[in-house]
């Protein structure tokens, strides 16, 4: 099936199919894991297209290829973190150069800004980058591109792409879109205007909490020499074995995806309704200041939220009452996870930019799993129900 073939179908069909027709001998519908670094020369002056595996290896070349099609983007490129495909994308820029980032952002990139690439000259200011004032007002000469994660992480703020993207090419700066959260199977930001997209691939793509990896896809041939070229460099690359684990997640991203979000959606209801919760912080909502662009978008909304209890004193106990719920960081597996942002995955940003944004004491992240529902809801249910008894007790309950 060619390239042309398979963008005629649906996504679900073409993440299914994901390396099922790459291996021409056996006709293998896996792909195989090529362990292979070093690949012998027909003779001087010839190569079979694969050289060195740092540069290119069959297995990552499937994976990439099959990301940069489902991301409507013109290359792939697979990485050995989320974090060091940001690292090879940062590398585009050098002394000098100004950066505009979401103002609500996952704390390993705060610290990757500002405790590295700020060694290199290289600043970020970080707006609300769905206010077009506030974009206007903190561009400069010298920003080269934006970086918006959307939903952001943990607060679910919504950026209209289409329009910042717009904005941005206007601008003469590239626009930098983080789509983990909801994966091309919901929003595919380069048919927005994005210029890259990045993932970090160990969340939903993988969804099985066992690899650690991330992509980039870039839009445009310079881009992608480019973006080629540092990934080569710089050799953060993913290997074999990496590269197939995240190739059989992805053929099974459709349904969980769907899956994720309805169990999302039913469990932000059912606290949204709670008396001991302040707030909930879901796309999906329509309290959500967001929900409409979100609904304009995307295609759908992703498996994790953030909720707000009243109280702090609630945020211990229910973290050790949960049993069925995991405390633990990362999101976007099959098993359901809780994150206590402020001392885990947003510890990084000073606390009094943590507080302004809503990142505080009270804040409880929920990456939601593929478990029935129901379950779920009886699990937080019963955590919070003990932790009211332990407050207005002030006696520690165990079980």
């Amino acid at each position: 099936m060619s390239s042309n073939d398979n963008k005629e179908l649906r996504i679900e069909s073409r993440l299914a199919q994901i390396g099922s027709q790459e291996e021409p001998v056996t006709g293998a519908v896996s792909f195989p894991i090529y362990q292979a670094t070093a690949f012998r020369h027909p003779k001087l002056g010839q190569s079979t297209g694969f050289d060195y595996a740092r540069t290119k290896s069959p297995t990552r070349k499937v994976l990439e290829e099959a990301i940069a099609e489902l991301e409507s983007g013109d290359a792939g490129f697979a990485c050995s973190s989320g974090m060091a495909a940001l690292q090879t994308i940062f590398a585009l820029f050098g002394q000098g150069d100004h950066l505009i980032v979401s103002l609500d952002l996952y704390g390993g990139t705060y610290r990757l800004l500002e405790k590295i690439m700020s060694r290199f000259g290289v600043s970020a200011t970080y707006v609300d980058t769905n206010d077009m004032d506030a974009l206007e007002s903190h561009v400069k000469p010298n920003t080269k591109a934006i970086l918006i994660e959307t939903p952001t992480n943990p607060l679910m703020m919504i950026t209209d792409l289409e329009k910042v993207c717009g904005w941005a090419r206007k601008k003469g700066i590239l626009s930098i879109v983080d789509n983990t959260l909801l994966t091309p199977f919901f929003q595919r930001p380069i048919e927005l205007g994005a210029d890259i997209v990045i993932h970090s691939a160990t969340k939903y793509l993988g969804g099985h909490n066992d690899v650690l990896a991330g992509l980039i896809v870039t839009k445009g041939k310079e881009l992608s020499e480019q973006m080629a070229f540092l990934h080569n460099s710089m050799g953060a690359v993913l290997g074999a074995q990496d590269s197939w684990l995240l190739m059989r997640g992805m053929k099974t991203l459709a349904i969980r995806m769907e899956r994720h979000q309805a169990n999302a959606t039913k469990i932000a209801e059912y606290l949204q309704a709670h008396p001991d919760v302040e707030a909930v912080y879901y796309p999906a909502l329509p309290s959500h200041p967001g929900h409409e662009i979100q609904a304009k978008q995307s295609s759908g909304n992703t498996g994790i939220f953030s909720f707000k209890m009243k109280d702090a004193r609630y945020i211990e106990p229910i973290l050790r009452h949960i049993k069925l719920i995991a405390f633990a960081e990362s999101l976007g597996g099959v098993e359901s996870l809780m994150t206590y942002p402020a001392v885990q995955t947003h510890a990084d940003i000073p606390e009094d930019i943590r507080r302004r944004i809503g990142v505080d004491e009270k804040l409880l992240r929920y990456s939601v799993g593929i478990e029935h529902a129901d379950d779920l809801i009886a699990d937080l249910s019963r955590a919070i129900d003990l932790a009211k008894q332990e407050i207005e007790s002030g006696v520690p309950l165990h079980g």
